[in-house]
């Protein structure tokens, strides 16, 4: 922008991506995806003390309605292909946090055999928030992290718009641990 003048020069897709991507990153709805002691730590999240709805994050029951998927708990092998139904009915742009240790690694109860060893095998994560349960304060940075990154996108509505025109086989990508499962294997 010139002092002299008020003139400001910009392309159309920098003011579209920069607006979208400034609503989105307000208005980050959250699916509740809590299996164990997280969610109590997720639920306390959301309650008056830490407000997640002061970042413009309001949880959300339906995947239609939700970008963001927040993974707190124990996943079992079982509930692993019910998680990848939940992402996979999302809109794009979707994001993910995984929280607490159960769901980045499998947490204490990695030896057990019905226990997924991360939730990464599964859907791709954005986030990984650590402890066993994180406080909350922890997963309050891990959203910070991710509506940073949905401020620095580009492009993305482009890619949206051209992804539902293409007939590519190539086109969904999935976690070869769920194809397993839907496989029957």
């Amino acid at each position: 922008m010139s002092e002299d003048t008020n003139i400001v020069l910009t392309t159309v897709d920098g003011m579209v991506d920069g607006f979208l991507n400034w609503g989105r990153k307000n208005s980050a709805w959250y699916l509740l995806f809590g299996t164990a002691c997280c969610a109590i730590e997720l639920m306390q999240t959301g309650g008056p003390r830490a407000d997640l709805e002061r970042f413009g994050s309001a949880p959300r029951a339906t995947p239609r309605q939700a970008d963001l998927m927040i993974v707190a708990g124990t996943i079992t092998y079982k509930m692993a292909t019910r998680v990848r139904v939940l992402y996979d009915q999302m809109a794009e742009p979707k994001y993910v946090i995984s929280m607490g240790s159960c769901s980045n690694c499998g947490g204490l109860f990695q030896l057990a055999y019905s226990v997924l060893k991360g939730i990464d095998q599964v859907v791709p994560v954005d986030v990984y928030v650590p402890g066993c349960p994180p406080r909350p304060e922890a997963l309050i940075e891990g959203l910070l992290r991710i509506q940073a990154k949905m401020e620095k996108e580009r492009g993305w509505v482009r890619r949206l718009w051209t992804k539902g025109r293409k007939n590519s086989e190539g086109a969904i990508v999935r976690a070869p641990l769920a194809d397993a499962y839907k496989a029957g294997a």
